[in-house]
Parts: structure tokens; sequence; C-alpha cells
């Protein structure tokens, strides 16, 4: 998400980082490279423009320029427009408090995801305590109900058809099913094209009016680069959608399609796709991802999503890890709540630098290595993985067997559990009160300073 272009800024920040005073010229070359990092990354034109007008603009004056520390004075002007530039607040979904149900349609071209957006907004809002309908009105597109239906059953939502021929009727009848279910939102998922069409235009105007939304969206591949502006633009004049869900963020590498819908069309990015599974739309931040795209990470994201998996049991085994040690099944549980998290890709990009310091360390960890380790530790016998000391040679032979791997990679794994297990010895020491508890803390604390240094990961 956004890689190239993260890079790209990065570097021109680097550069200027080196400097103790910036000229004019300096801003100038800086300007350029921000323009030539945007467009390649399939920004529009003339966004692009006015951006780096807006920002050199900033960026030229007596207070910047005088300034102690200049290249983070230009990296603020940068952070501050380019979170102007997608949307500046966040842009919640609105829903009527007094209408039952709220009805949210969906529209864009085929292939944008629409049916997938449909299912994860159904399981975003009833995470949210809310009761979803989704209704098949894609009566064109062979397989559409049947697609929908299986994604609503994945996650326990119910989906109306009706007579699958009429998309209007599919609409008006998704209403009264709704009612009778007791649903509180009615999500319509309505017929794309591979282009924009006169007679899906009337269509989706049709729907618009016979069921009167609460809130339009639309769907918007972030791969089709700088044609959303058309999209966008066409879909706006004829339906006037409230907000757009950009999805495949994640498979996207340039994302400059999702830089420029805002400026162009003022319509605000609500919500953003980044993976395949149902939990994987997000509510979109500006500002967090103005931070992401600058390599600043995003921490209140990380705490959000350990927010979610959080529960007492976590609580609990935490006590007992400080008290007893650290297991095999410990890290087992561990490497499943970063999977709950979204990943250690998706944390990497919320962590400062640490997309890009993975990106160039070969030896970085993946959802891969979790994988292989994973498979590692459930080939251990249930006294190995409460105590891994015992596993000797012949356990290790018989370990890399069973899972598949080398006994390289057993060898590997077991130090670096004791290695883990130290830490959290010197945790335990860092408690205990008096002289003992103080010379741990700063040996810990000498621990942590050679990690960081050191580049290395647990896994």
């Amino acid at each position: 998400m956004f890689n190239s272009l993260s890079d790209r800024l990065q570097d021109t920040f680097e550069r200027l980082r080196g400097k103790g005073r910036l000229t004019e010229a300096d801003i100038n070359v800086a300007m350029r490279e921000i323009r030539m990092a945007l467009l390649e990354a399939d920004v529009n034109y003339r966004v692009v423009k006015e951006f780096v007008a807006r920002c050199k603009e900033k960026c030229l004056t007596a207070e910047v320029l005088s300034s102690l520390s200049p290249a983070q004075n230009v990296v603020k002007v940068v952070l501050d427009e380019l979170t102007v530039l997608l949307g500046s607040t966040d842009s919640r979904l609105t829903l009527a408090q007094n209408r039952t149900p709220n009805v949210i349609m969906l529209v864009g071209l085929q292939g944008s995801g629409k049916t997938t957006a449909a299912a994860k907004l159904a399981y975003l809002l009833k995470g949210q305590g809310h009761s979803p309908l989704l209704a098949a009105c894609d009566t064109h597109r062979p397989a559409a109900a049947d697609q929908l239906e299986t994604l609503g059953g994945e996650i326990g939502v119910p989906v109306f058809r009706g007579d699958g021929k009429d998309a209007v009727a599919v609409a008006s009848g998704s209403i009264k099913e709704a009612v009778d279910r007791l649903c509180d939102i009615v999500i319509v998922d309505t017929a794309g094209r591979l282009q924009i069409d006169e007679e899906m235009m009337e269509e989706a105007v049709a729907i618009k009016q016979a069921v009167r939304p609460d809130q339009i969206l639309m769907v918007v591949d972030a791969m089709t680069g700088q044609d959303i502006v058309n999209v966008v633009t066409e879909f706006a004049n004829r339906v006037d959608f409230d907000g757009v869900i950009m999805s495949k963020l994640d498979g996207d590498a340039r994302g400059g399609g999702a830089l420029s819908v805002r400026e162009v069309t003022g319509k605000p990015i609500k919500f953003v796709s980044m993976g395949e599974k149902p939990d994987s739309l997000e509510v979109f931040h500006p500002d967090r991802m103005a931070k992401r795209i600058l390599g600043m990470g995003d921490v209140v994201g990380i705490i959000e999503q350990a927010q979610k998996v959080a529960n007492e049991q976590q609580v609990a085994d935490a006590e007992r890890m400080l008290r007893e040690g650290f297991t095999m099944d410990d890290l087992l549980s561990q490497m499943q709540q970063i999977r709950k998290m979204g990943g250690l890709q998706k944390l990497a990009g919320m962590i400062p630098g640490m997309e890009r310091a993975m990106a160039q360390m070969p030896q970085a960890a993946s959802d891969e290595q979790l994988t292989r380790i994973e498979s590692i530790i459930r080939s251990m016998t249930k006294e190995e993985r409460a105590r891994p000391k015992i596993i000797n040679g012949q356990r290790r032979r018989r370990i890399a067997t069973g899972s598949g791997r080398s006994v390289q990679e057993v060898n590997q794994l077991i130090k670096q559990w004791d290695e883990m297990n130290k830490m959290m010895g010197k945790m335990k020491g860092m408690m205990q009160p008096g002289a003992a508890g103080k010379k741990n803390r700063r040996a810990m604390q000498q621990m942590m300073r050679n990690m960081g240094g050191g580049g290395r990961f647990p896994f």
C-alpha cells in the first residue's frame, strides 16, 4: 500500500535532514522530487500541481527557512497538506435515527469489489450491534446473488434475492423483508458494468428513487489509478453518492487514485479494504493514512487492533508468564493474536519505519514464517511445548520431520524461544524492589537497545 510513493518521499526527506539550513534551491529540488513521486504513484496531474504549489508556498516562509530543524518543518508541511488532500477529518457512516431500516446503497463498476464490500460492510455493522440485511440487486452478472448469499452465510447475515430478475423490485422487496426480520439496516448491492453506460446509470437512479437510501457509497478499485477520477465524477453527477469505499488498497503499491478522489470530487473516502477476510474493511482516517505514507506509522491503529482481541484470559496468561516463564504454547498464542490483528505485514505498516526496514531485510519476519513456526510448534508434544529445554537432538529431528521443516529451523526457533524466556525473566526481575530490581532494569534497557540496533525480529 503506497509502497513506492512512501519510499520516494522518505528518500527526499532523508536528503534534507543532512542540511543545517534550507535554501530556496533546496526547497525547489525537494518539491520537484515530491512532484515526480506523486505522478509516478498515478496521482491526477491537476491534484499534483495544486498540492506541490501549496507545499512550496508554505515551505518558502521565513519561519521555516530560519528554523533550527528545517527538514522537520518541510515534513510537517507535507504531512498537513497530505492530510487535507485525503480529507482532513474522519468521514464516518451517517445513519438516520428516526428511520428503520436504514438503507445503504453501493454503486460502482463491475470488478470494483462491490459484492465483497457489501458483505464486509455488513460484517462491520453487525459487530457494532446492528442487524443488517443484504439485498442482491445485481440481476445482470451471472451468479452474483449466489456469491452474495455465500458471503452472507459465512458471516451470519441474511440475504434477500427476490425474483432475481427486476433489480428495482428486489430493492423494494428488501425493505419489506427487513421489517419482517427486524433488521435495522439494508445494504443494497447493485449491478456494475465494465465501463460506464446509460443502462447502468438509469437502473442505479431507479433503485435510488425506489428505496431512498440514507447513504450511497461508491466502491472504487484502488488499482484503477487516474481513471478513478473519470468514473467517480460521472457517478457523482448522476447518483450523487455520499462517500467512497476504496477496495483492494493492499494490492496497489502506487495508490494514486486514493490521493486523487477526494480532491477532484469533494467526496470523502469512508472505508478502505485491505485484504480478503470479512474483517478487512476499516474506517478511513486521513491523518493516520498520511502518516503511514510518510513512514510515521499508525500507533493508534495498533492500539485499536490490540483492544479488539484483548480479553481477560490474555491478562491472566501475561501474569502467568511473568511468574512461571514463557512456553511454546505462549509463543503460539502470540502468533495467533498477530493474525487476529491483521498479520505482520499490516502491523509493520503501522509501526514507524518498520515496513521499510522489513523490505530491506531479507531475513525479516513474514506471515509465511509465522505459518512455518506454527507447524514446528504443533509437531511438538504437550510436554515439549511446556518445557522446551527437554528437546534434545533426537526430539529435534522428530519435530523437523513431523513439521516438514529442517532441523536447523527447529534449532533456530528453540534458540529464539530461549532468548525470549530470558527476557521474560528480566521483566520479572524488574518488579523486584531494591538494588536487585534496579540492576535488572538497567540490564533490560541495555538488552532493548541492543535489539533495536541489531535489527532482529523475534521470529
